[in-house]
């Protein structure tokens, strides 16, 4: 057990501490974009379940493939918010906020966002290539899978998973999601499963120019404490001067109007 306890602490710990430190300082407000993510994908969910709302939802937050390149772009970003229909919804709400809420508060909600988009934007654009190399590229994938819907939020939910792992040092954690994603595509050959991938791919590239570009840092997990000075205790006596005699001070100059024997012992 201890053994356990141990490993979970050196795999979680710094950035269980980062997360506490910036929970404590603000409480919800250092998580004002998670909490709004959480919402507005709850509204997608409820209106896109509804007659009218279906239409509404796709236009403006479903991305395809077979969809004009600026169109997809434009509709990139609120595809962050719109969860898949065939996947219950509590599954993504939870994640959003476990991992877009550890984000946010390691990172910033700035930096969130925009390591979230390159990991949505990564797996949109490897669906429109991989299309484009066909089915018979290892890469490659089949015309169909061009008018399926991109994966949503949860792309973005994994490239942000990985990134902490990586920044924050826990390995283990980021080896796990890479395993669970390639699993998945194995056992399914899906279009999410392959995006989620690519997702990763784009992630681990920027976790790559970080580290060379920032280095420590950008790395706090990284980070050593600085060595504490050793506090300065009295130093060593001075060498009494030539002629004086130890334990008396030194002799004292008389000033104008003094007299010898007036508080003052006079200057030999």
């Amino acid at each position: 057990m201890r053994t356990v306890v141990r490993w979970a602490r050196s795999e979680w710990g710094p950035l269980y501490g980062a997360a506490r430190a910036s929970l404590a300082e603000r409480r919800w407000w250092a998580v004002p974009m998670t909490v709004g993510a959480v919402c507005l994908t709850s509204v997608a969910q409820i209106v896109q379940n509804q007659a009218w709302g279906y239409r509404p939802v796709q236009d403006i937050g479903a991305v395809r493939a077979e969809d004009p390149l600026w169109l997809a772009l434009l509709r990139t970003p609120v595809s962050l918010f719109v969860p898949a229909l065939d996947l219950p919804v509590w599954g993504a709400l939870a994640q959003i906020l476990l991992v877009l809420g550890l984000a946010e508060l390691c990172l910033g909600w700035w930096r969130t966002l925009v390591i979230a988009y390159a990991a949505t934007l990564a797996g949109t654009l490897y669906a429109r290539v991989g299309i484009a190399l066909g089915p018979g590229s290892p890469f490659g994938l089949p015309a169909a899978d061009a008018r399926i819907v991109d994966t949503g939020p949860s792309a973005a939910v994994v490239g942000l998973a990985v990134f902490l792992g990586w920044r924050y040092r826990a390995y283990a954690t980021v080896a796990a999601v890479i395993a669970a994603i390639v699993v998945e595509v194995v056992l399914k050959n899906n279009l999410a499963g392959r995006e989620h991938l690519a997702a990763i791919a784009a992630v681990l590239a920027l976790c790559a120019v970080t580290d060379a570009v920032g280095g420590d840092r950008r790395h706090p997990a990284r980070r050593r404490p600085a060595a504490r000075r050793p506090h300065p205790g009295p130093g060593p006596s001075r060498p009494a001067a030539p002629g004086s005699r130890p334990g008396r001070t030194p002799p004292v100059s008389l000033t104008r109007g003094e007299k010898p024997g007036h508080g003052r012992r006079p200057a030999p």
